[in-house]
């Protein structure tokens, strides 16, 4: 096994201070990148899908409650599936309570979609002790609008077939319209698991007085790591 190099203590804080350089530099890139997520154009929405949830048939509107703001997390749960996608599954374990509690302070919900049918979608959200709203595309185009299902085709020949992709999608509520605002699939999510990392995907962001573009969230908070302002 190949561990790390053993030194002194003066020398492993030379080491610690030039890393320290780096780390700085790629957060300040990070705050750009985010930036310009959010200057990003949107798409108005006006097709009209219906999803079903622990309330029945609901429009995507109904998702967002009285947030302005909707984040979906793509679950991997095709029809003909018992269990959902085990990455998908490992992601849903660390989301907590608390995130989607600090999520809704910032006029943001957030819910879970895949394509399986309902019942199978309850019977597995009961397995794994889940809270979060968990909803079904599978009489709805959702799925495949937004890429959460895609058609491959096998180059080694072996034909062609539907497949479900793992990703995030981002909404925003202007009145009554809603945009898609930004989508990201795969490695795009494994950043994701507190409630900044998932606001920093959406086009409000965190909503505090130093981000930009200015003038894009409709309240500012203070930079409280505990969601309370």
């Amino acid at each position: 096994m190949a561990l790390p190099e053993v030194v002194t203590r003066e020398q492993w804080l030379e080491a610690r201070d030039r890393l320290l350089v780096a780390e700085k530099a790629a957060t300040r890139s990070r705050d750009t990148l985010n930036a310009e997520r959010r200057r990003l154009p949107m798409v108005r929405i006006d097709k009209k899908y219906l999803l079903e949830g622990p309330q029945g048939t609901v429009p995507l509107a109904d998702l967002f409650g009285a947030s302005s703001q909707l984040i979906v997390q793509h679950v991997m749960f095709a029809p003909a599936w018992d269990e959902a996608c085990p990455g998908c599954t490992a992601g849903v374990d660390e989301l907590s309570d608390a995130v989607l509690t600090h999520l809704r302070s910032r006029d943001t919900a957030f819910a879970l979609v895949s394509r399986a049918p309902l019942a199978k979608l309850e019977k597995y959200q009961d397995s794994r002790g889940w809270t979060v709203p968990w909803y079904s595309s599978f009489d709805s185009d959702f799925n495949y609008d937004f890429e959460a299902t895609r058609y491959r085709t096998d180059r080694s020949g072996g034909g062609a077939a539907w497949e479900e992709v793992s990703g995030v999608s981002c909404f925003l509520r202007d009145g009554g319209e809603i945009f898609h605002t930004y989508s990201t699939t795969a490695r795009g999510t494994d950043v994701l698991g507190n409630a900044y990392s998932f606001l920093d995907l959406t086009a409000l962001g965190r909503q505090e007085d130093w981000e930009e573009p200015k003038g894009r969230a409709p309240r500012l908070h203070g930079a409280d790591p505990t969601f309370r302002d």
